[in-house]
């Protein structure tokens, strides 16, 4: 049985919208692969400092739950990954399957880190593990801190960050704040951190969690100081942002990306208010009452909403489209941006 259905509109968007927009060979550079057995018996109860409509996709994504979707979503092409755990806990246990997985697959995986890690136990635990840089996330950050108080370097602090430089290593970033990639202090850091590290292959992940245009801001006006800042699209369906960031900062800084497996999710985001709302079937995620990003609608309705990588792939067309992106843009932004960020990594730290 597979892992979930594929419907006639499904392949109708993927054969007559997407198969020969993208190319042959795609790179996903934000994927999160971890099994639920290595998370404490409480992990469910754990109340997340962010959205919690992610949580109801997907208990787990195991290598085998990513593989298969790749070969339902995207038939006929050659999909690998950049990969990183997610969760609160079981973090040990899901960074080692993770590292074992990335040595069988032979796929690229990044360190789940925490910021109380010296530079030495940082450098370490990637190496030993077989990683090509860190994802950190802001749940990390010391607990007293209030969300909207967090900052990048409150998970990513310096000492990490020197040594990653040194390494010529990946950093993942997730944006914290509710003011996402126009936040003052956000920008103000990310030109710091590539000001003060730049070796450092920093990414911004989410296009800067840019999900709507007031979002975006005048954002890019200041981080044209920051030029070599790399940037993914992952989960991110707002067509203006996407159209900005690549007009912005230009298509060999962007990269596909898909949030996996959150993005096997059915919904149809739409803008309201300055937020998305998730427009999903009736039933399939839980009880959204009470979410203020979901919303269920008619069965009649839900008969057009398809994937929610389909959406964020078709956003990402549109913009192409409306910048007159070449075939060579759109492959340097589905693979070749990644492969050269992922093997420069694994050059500069394991000289191979």
């Amino acid at each position: 049985m597979a892992l979930f259905e594929v419907t006639e509109l499904d392949k109708k968007i993927w054969e007559e919208q997407l198969k020969d927009f993208l190319p042959d060979k795609i790179i996903d550079i934000h994927t999160h692969v971890y099994k639920k057995e290595f998370f404490d018996k409480d992990h469910n109860k754990k109340k997340s400092i962010i959205v919690s409509w992610p949580n109801t996709v997907a208990s787990e994504n195991p290598i085998e739950d990513l593989q298969e979707t790749y070969k339902l979503l995207f038939p006929g092409k050659d999909v690998k990954a950049l990969m990183f755990i997610s969760g609160s806990t079981g973090v040990d246990k899901n960074n080692a399957y993770l590292s074992e997985v990335s040595k069988n697959t032979g796929w690229p995986a990044l360190l789940y880190s925490h910021p109380t890690y010296s530079a030495d136990e940082l450098e370490s635990r990637i190496r030993e593990g077989g990683f090509l840089g860190v994802k950190c996330f802001l749940n990390r950050a010391p607990s007293y801190l209030p969300p909207n108080e967090i900052r990048i370097l409150d998970f990513f602090p310096k000492h990490q960050l020197e040594r990653l430089n040194e390494m010529g290593a990946i950093c993942m970033c997730h944006i914290p704040r509710d003011g996402r990639l126009q936040d003052n202090v956000n920008i103000q850091q990310i030109l710091e951190i590539k000001r003060e590290f730049p070796k450092l292959r920093f990414i911004v992940a989410h296009i800067g969690r840019a999900y709507t245009k007031e979002d975006v801001g005048d954002a890019f006006d200041l981080l044209t100081e920051a030029p070599e800042t790399m940037y993914d699209f992952s989960a991110n369906c707002c067509e203006y942002a996407i159209k900005e960031v690549i007009k912005r900062c230009g298509p060999k800084h962007v990269m596909f990306g898909t949030d996996m497996p959150i993005l096997r999710m059915r919904t149809h985001r739409i803008e309201e208010n300055g937020s998305y709302v998730n427009l999903v079937p009736p039933g399939l995620y839980f009880d959204p009452h009470g979410d203020p990003h979901l919303r269920e609608v008619s069965e009649e309705e839900a008969k057009s909403i398809t994937f929610f990588a389909y959406e964020e792939l078709l956003a990402f067309k549109r913009a192409c489209e409306t910048l007159g992106m070449t075939k060579q843009d759109v492959e340097d932004m589905m693979y070749n941006n990644a492969n050269d960020l992922i093997e420069g990594a694994r050059k500069d730290i394991y000289g191979e």
